[in-house]
């Protein structure tokens, strides 16, 4: 480097120059003024445990502007209150917005809406909605399937339909493919499944095209409930149309053929799936162990099981819903056996009822000492309150 480069960079960076010296007390003051603002209002509201001072903290904060710009602490702030079950400080916090100029938005409005569904409070979403007009507030359609998810999320499933009918011709809201969605699934909610399917045609001659979230529904509703001919009529329309399917699509399939023993056809899915780019969840591996295990086919099952393992999927308890009593029934005890150390060591899910079977069936097949250490290690873990017993002591 040249001496005239060194003495630049001196120039430049020197601490001790009196620019350099202002601008890094400048810096230092803002990192300090950074440091002072914090923790912000978000963080109070967020950090706060008893019920009665997140309400508190959470109308103070609405003072501000840009807090009620945020979403996340609004959904976080109902959703904590409802889990405390605390539902007057909801409709207190939420009855604090009529204070501000935001309530004559329809998107801030639609927000509230929406906020009273997820905590099951419709009467209290659809009182927002119909006094919209005296804040001058237009509704669109926006809020209006503001209003209808509050209807499903608040589980009110027999009034969807209704409501759907009533306000879209009362108020001159032409409905879109999502307010059709919402539609379907109050239907399915409220086992019309028929009704629901019947629904594509109308949407069809709105000129509205029904998307993947339309056929997902149905093909969930039809396949988990054991209409397997019905699932596989909206499968082959999804296909006709050229509805793209994903993975929700295919683990709906995968769960309708595993109800209907038809494993060897779900493995030619599978590798459809896969071959469509794909990528299986833990919901898909569930189906395929719950398939080969309702056949009595364990060792393919335990095959998926690891297959799941591989692909980085943490296994759900339902999974061992199917897989335990297979291995059992099929007098693999040993594999059984060396699962439930497995999901104890794992701090996996399980219902105690299905353990309980292995050690019962443990005894029975004169395994006694694994029968005791695998009620040793249910009745001393840290993470599920179980208390298994020895057939021995009953």
């Amino acid at each position: 480097m040249s001496s005239l480069s060194r003495i630049l960079l001196r120039g430049t960076f020197s601490f001790s120059s009196p620019t350099n010296g202002r601008f890094f007390s400048a810096v230092s003051a803002a990192a300090a003024a950074t440091s002072e603002r914090k923790p912000s209002l978000i963080t109070l509201v967020n950090d706060e445990r008893d019920p009665k001072y997140i309400t508190e903290k959470f109308k103070k904060a609405c003072e501000s502007e840009w807090f009620r710009k945020n979403k996340a602490v609004y959904e976080r702030t109902v959703r904590r209150l409802a889990a405390a079950k605390k539902f007057e400080w909801i409709e207190e916090i939420l009855e604090e917005q009529n204070k501000y100029h935001n309530m004559s938005k329809e998107g801030f409005v639609a927000r509230i809406i929406n906020l009273y569904g997820r905590a099951g409070m419709f009467e209290h979403a659809q009182k927002v909605f119909d006094e919209m007009p005296e804040r001058n507030c237009k509704r669109t359609v926006l809020s209006f399937n503001s209003l209808l998810n509050a209807c499903i999320n608040s589980k009110k499933f027999d009034l969807v339909e209704g409501i759907f009918k009533e306000l879209s011709g009362k108020l001159s809201i032409e409905p879109d493919i999502a307010s059709y969605n919402t539609v379907i699934k109050g239907l399915c909610g409220n086992g019309s499944l028929t009704e629901a399917v019947a629904l594509i045609d109308e949407i069809e001659s709105k000129g509205l095209k029904p998307d993947n979230f339309t056929y997902n529904v149905l093909l969930h509703e039809s396949y988990s409930k054991g209409h397997f001919e019905k699932g596989e009529e909206i499968w082959g329309r999804m296909v006709e149309k050229n509805v793209p399917r994903d993975i929700r699509s295919y683990n709906a399939k995968l769960l309708g053929s595993a109800l209907v023993m038809k494993s060897e056809e779900m493995v030619t899915l599978f590798d459809e799936l896969k071959g469509n780019g794909i990528k299986p969840d833990v919901f898909t591996f569930t189906a395929m162990v719950r398939g080969f295990a309702g056949e009595g086919k364990v060792d393919e099952a335990k095959m998926w099981y690891k297959e799941m393992e591989k692909n980085g999927c943490r296994p759900m308890k339902y999974i061992f819903t199917s897989l335990l009593p297979a291995m059992c029934k099929t007098g693999d005890l040993e594999s059984a056996f060396e699962l439930c150390k497995e999901i104890f060591s794992k701090r996996l899910l399980v219902d105690e009822a299905i353990v309980q079977e292995v050690v019962d069936e443990l005894v029975k097949g004169s395994k006694q000492k694994e029968a005791e250490e695998i009620v040793e290690l249910a009745n001393k873990n840290d993470y599920l309150q179980f208390k298994l017993r020895l057939s021995s002591e009953e």
